[in-house]
């Protein structure tokens, strides 16, 4: 996978014009708050500025004729203001005045004013009649603008029209992406060898159409990508785009949906009909089956939004002109889930299945999320491909990046091999924890782990041991890693049985040492339960049921379709299958028992080096097993 992610640069595609009504009425108010200003500050300041000082100085020299108090605000006039020439241009500040008085009311001002003959006016203090009114018409402006916006909501949806509803809901969502701007590409997606074969000449259709037009070749109307999380389905679309060099618009399927019935068949035919007019072009919808799912499921089935939505981008589909040169690209991990309309030739033209990487493919991501990062000569990369069986590209991504925090927590210049392995437990079993756990427990946990450790040393089937430690991570008190040798695609009879002995060998380890079980085996129980019933009810592994395959375990994902569906097993049935299942996981356990009481030295010897070191390496429980049994010969 690529080890940097692009910026996205987003882009809406721009819809139907609105009306200016919106605009209009902001202007209006806009005019009425400046009007308003210009009511209450309409009075023209003229004259000279004095202090309240300075203004009773003058009165007291004989200096004011005449005065006009208005409030806090006293304006006059100088004697001789009348017959004094004020030349053109000159300010009015040499006949005229003006001050304001304090907050503290002055008693001696008007008998000042009257002992020197000052003409006292007086004038009512300026009111602003507009604000008062502003602020009553503001709810009946709002309520008018809320209607008209809701009324040209109904009338686009039931016009039919792909214009927006209120405040742009019906606008396409969709991340638009320029020619160019995406610079992933497939070299930058380590392994996926098939599904880059496969997207490649899609790639070439939409760079030279015309070459396979003339073959008589139609470009597939979808692709869907299928597979685990973290896989990379988002990062190949994006280096599709970024070979094909078209324009490419991103959306998750869960953006289509609103409170507002029909937005999200709005924003469909919003989003096709922009790719349309950019054509050649690509449409990448990941996670489509928050929109995509099987109509009509569970209990009353349902026309909701989410079905118009689904609705909408069928006919979409169905609508490409055969050489209109638009793909659509969907991603999901539950196709199972998904409509069989949209699943049909037509629709989905071409599914590819990106699985979790190989021990190659990881071996080539680790290089590439590696390439920045300053690794110590002990590393070695096919090691750690070898131990991280089942991660996905976003989980060796995420090793690289904690052993890197790692190293630099601990200030140095490499990340060595001590801190890949530490952040691939860390990836796989949780951060440590600091836990106050007293002996007895301490005691009680070294023995569960040691049962573990042995009955995956002894039994002949089982994945060969990694570690095995009491070291409290994540949710456990203790673990024991195994680390199969190759990759399973395809699982035996044999190393399902032994698979199982393992999970039951903690449990069984504190019955032969205590003499009784705690809740520690929790977890174990409930894999060993679930595979079980793998083994009996859908794998035909038991004799007396036979090669027949039953639905019971099966996930449903829709509330209430396992009860409308119809059983096809009896309750006898159902009973047989509990009963087989309770006796292979008892059967296993018996076998598992007799197993440690047999090399009950081996289990004391591993607990006891469990509770001085706390964990251990395969290679030194190998040794203690080694040591015990030449003790005990």
């Amino acid at each position: 996978m690529a080890d940097e992610q692009k910026q996205d640069k987003q882009r809406v595609p721009t819809g139907q014009p609105q009306s200016p009504l919106a605009g209009y009425l902001i202007w209006m108010l806009l005019l009425f708050l400046a009007f308003s200003y210009w009511t209450t500050s309409r009075q023209e300041e003229t004259g000279q500025k004095l202090s309240y000082t300075e203004f009773k100085e003058k009165v007291r020299a004989g200096e004011v004729e005449s005065v006009t108090l208005s409030g806090e605000q006293i304006t006059g006039r100088f004697v001789g203001a009348d017959t004094y020439p004020v030349p053109r241009g000159e300010d009015r500040a040499a006949v005229e005045f003006r001050t304001t008085k304090p907050p503290v009311e002055d008693p001696d001002l008007i008998p000042l004013l009257e002992d020197r003959n000052v003409e006292i006016n007086a004038e009512p203090v300026p009111r602003d009649n507009w604000t008062p009114l502003l602020i009553s018409l503001m709810p009946l402006l709002l309520i008018i603008g809320l209607l008209w916006f809701a009324g040209r909501a109904m009338q686009a949806r039931i016009g039919g029209g792909g214009t927006t509803g209120p405040f742009g809901f019906g606008k396409s969502r969709a991340r638009r992406f320029e020619r160019g701007e995406s610079n992933v590409t497939f070299e930058d997606v380590a392994g996926l060898e098939n599904a880059k074969r496969d997207l490649r000449e899609i790639a070439d259709y939409l760079k030279d159409p015309g070459h396979y037009r003339e073959l008589g070749a139609k470009i597939p109307k979808g692709i869907l990508l299928m597979g685990p999380p973290g896989t990379g389905k988002t990062l190949m679309a994006k280096a599709l785009a970024g070979e094909s060099d078209v324009p490419f618009f991103s959306i998750s399927g869960s953006e289509f949906i609103e409170m507002f019935v029909g937005v999200g068949a709005s924003r469909v035919r919003d989003m096709f009909a922009s790719a349309k007019k950019e054509a050649p072009a690509i449409i990448f919808i990941d996670e489509i089956d928050s929109v995509g799912r099987a109509r009509g499921t569970g209990l009353g089935g349902g026309h909701d939004e989410r079905e118009q939505t689904l609705n909408q981008i069928l006919g979409e589909m169905d609508g490409f002109d055969p050489h209109e040169a638009v793909v659509v690209i969907a991603a999901t991990n539950r196709p199972d889930v998904l409509d069989a309309a949209l699943m049909r030739p037509g629709r989905f033209d071409r599914k590819i299945t990106v699985d979790l990487p190989d021990k190659k493919a990881r071996l080539a991501i680790l290089k590439t999320h590696s390439r920045h990062t300053p690794l110590g000569e002990d590393v070695d990369l096919e090691r750690l491909a070898a131990l991280t069986v089942g991660f996905s590209g976003a989980d060796l991504e995420n090793m690289i990046n904690e052993a890197a925090l790692l190293a630099g927590r601990d200030d140095r210049a490499e990340v060595d091999m001590e801190r890949m392995l530490k952040a691939r437990d860390r990836v796989v079993l949780g951060s440590e924890r600091e836990m106050v756990i007293s002996e007895e427990e301490k005691e009680l946990i070294a023995y569960h782990e040691s049962g573990h450790a042995l009955a995956a040393s002894l039994l002949p089937h089982a994945d060969p041991l990694d570690k095995a430690t009491i070291v409290p991570r994540g949710r456990s008190l203790g673990a024991t890693e195994q680390i199969p040798e190759e990759e399973r695609h395809s699982l035996r009879a044999s190393y399902l049985y032994d698979r199982i002995g393992v999970m039951l060998g903690g449990r069984v380890a504190e019955q032969v040492v205590f003499g009784e079980v705690s809740s520690g085996a929790e977890s174990d129980l409930k894999q060993a339960t679930s595979l079980a019933q793998h083994m009996v009810g859908q794998w035909g592994m038991s004799k007396r049921l036979g090669p027949v395959a039953f639905r019971r375990g099966e996930e449903h994902v829709f509330l209430g379709r396992e009860i409308a569906q119809q059983k096809d097993f009896s309750e006898h049935t159902a009973q047989v299958i509990d009963e087989e299942v309770g006796e292979l996981i008892s059967g296993i356990e018996k076998k598992v028992r007799d197993l440690l009481e047999k090399h009950r030295n081996q289990l004391d010897a591993l607990a006891s080096a469990l509770l001085e070191k706390e964990t251990l390496e395969a290679a030194e429980i190998q040794a203690i097993i080694h040591s015990a049994r030449q003790h005990d010969t």
